[in-house]
């Protein structure tokens, strides 16, 4: 069930606090989307917005058409609950920090916001985003603050055989496992490995704005670069495990089926869904004063540097777009447009493909990666758009 948080005026977060918490890069992120930072032509502030014939269906969600920012305003962030939404004391919640570690640790929440504060912007995508037509929305850009969660595994001494640190939230349900009910909190792990990087944080704020309820207040995990399904919300309690954890949402629901032929036969695996998938977006189409049609989109990674994006119309060549000058975080995304000179008239097909620094490139739903996958997550398919000039 997906559930969206209330409404947030755009500018999220005062000029004031901006500048106090010297979030120079944050004032850039809440305007809206300057030209000058995706290289757009001046001629750009005159263009007249084109419709795509495959618009967005009505509901809420990140609207492609209407991206205006850099950072995604809170009230067009999806929220998806699994087990529902608890009823969580925000003032006495605390979280225990427990398994095989020397120094067993419980924290308020308060103590953890005396502890030292890191802001991280990253993309949060649910993992079955674009799966369908109608499913297109569940992503955005946010800035989270909290505390690096690092150094408090670090305080509590893991002990040498931890190698698992699984993460429950307070919602929870009765589950039916080998025809036996057991109650279940959700819960999802990491790697010790990918536990201690220095970029994963317990977060108590996005967008300079308190976490609302359904976005897991008081207390959610983020892991910048994988789909939100491992960002456990309300949080209660870290346990470090000298095994793999397997629940529904490790073992079960959230597992990728993908064939692949060898030899004479297919291959088929199933894994466990982790890490973002290199993919990216056309959101809009300007008709500019030159009488060329500018398109303009988002791509993103689950951190390895994006290479380059590009751009096919119709049954052409792929021809490179242009990307954003800097990378405004190593999980963010980043903006791109292409200017189509001398369009004819007519209905055409846009088609854009992301490509990163590892040479993973964005497939078609043509590509063995897509055609031979069972399952609806992951769906980083190549998205083309429809548009009549």
């Amino acid at each position: 069930m997906v559930n969206f948080t209330e409404n947030m005026n755009r500018s999220v977060v005062s000029r004031r606090q901006m500048l106090r918490t010297g979030a120079a890069l944050g004032v850039l992120a809440f305007l809206k989307l300057p030209a000058s930072v995706m290289a757009l032509p001046k001629s750009e502030e005159d263009a007249v917005p084109l419709k795509f014939l495959d618009a967005q269906p009505e509901g809420k969600g990140l609207k492609w058409e209407k991206l205006e920012s850099w950072i995604t305003p809170n009230d067009e962030v999806f929220a998806v609950s699994h087990y529902g939404t608890p009823n969580v004391d925000l003032e006495s919640h605390h979280l225990e920090i427990t398994g095989l570690v020397k120094k067993s640790r419980t924290f308020t929440v308060d103590e953890l916001k005396k502890r030292r504060k890191k802001d991280v912007i990253a993309t949060l995508e649910c993992s079955g985003n674009s799966s369908s037509p109608g499913f297109l929305g569940a992503i955005g850009n946010i800035r989270w603050t909290g505390t690096p969660l690092a150094p408090l595994l670090q305080d509590c001494a893991p002990a040498k055989r931890a190698i698992e640190v699984v993460f429950f939230g307070a919602d929870d349900k009765v589950e039916k496992i080998r025809d036996r009910e057991y109650i279940q909190n959700f819960a999802r792990s990491l790697s010790l490995v990918d536990a201690l990087r220095p970029d994963v944080i317990l977060a108590w704020e996005m967008n300079g704005q308190p976490l609302s309820k359904e976005h897991g207040a008081p207390l959610r995990l983020i892991v910048p670069g994988w789909f939100g399904i491992a960002w456990v919300k309300w949080l209660t309690r870290i346990e470090l495990l000298d095994r793999r954890y397997m629940n529904k949402f490790m073992a079960r629901d959230y597992v990728t089926i993908r064939g692949g032929d060898r030899d004479t036969r297919t291959v088929w695996r199933e894994t466990s869904v982790g890490p973002i998938d290199v993919k990216s977006v056309t959101a809009r189409a300007l008709k500019l004063k030159n009488g060329s049609i500018l398109l303009t989109g988002a791509a993103w990674t689950d951190g390895t540097p994006l290479k380059r994006v590009e751009v096919k119309i119709d049954n052409g060549p792929w021809q490179e777009a242009k990307i954003e000058k800097e990378a405004r975080g190593q999980y963010a995304w980043r903006f791109w447009n292409f200017e189509w000179a001398n369009p004819t008239a007519g209905d055409h097909i846009i088609v854009s493909r992301a490509v990163d620094a590892e040479g993973r490139v964005q497939p078609s739903s043509e590509d063995p990666e897509i055609k031979m996958k069972r399952t609806y997550w992951e769906a980083n398919q190549q998205w083309p758009r429809r548009l009549r000039v």
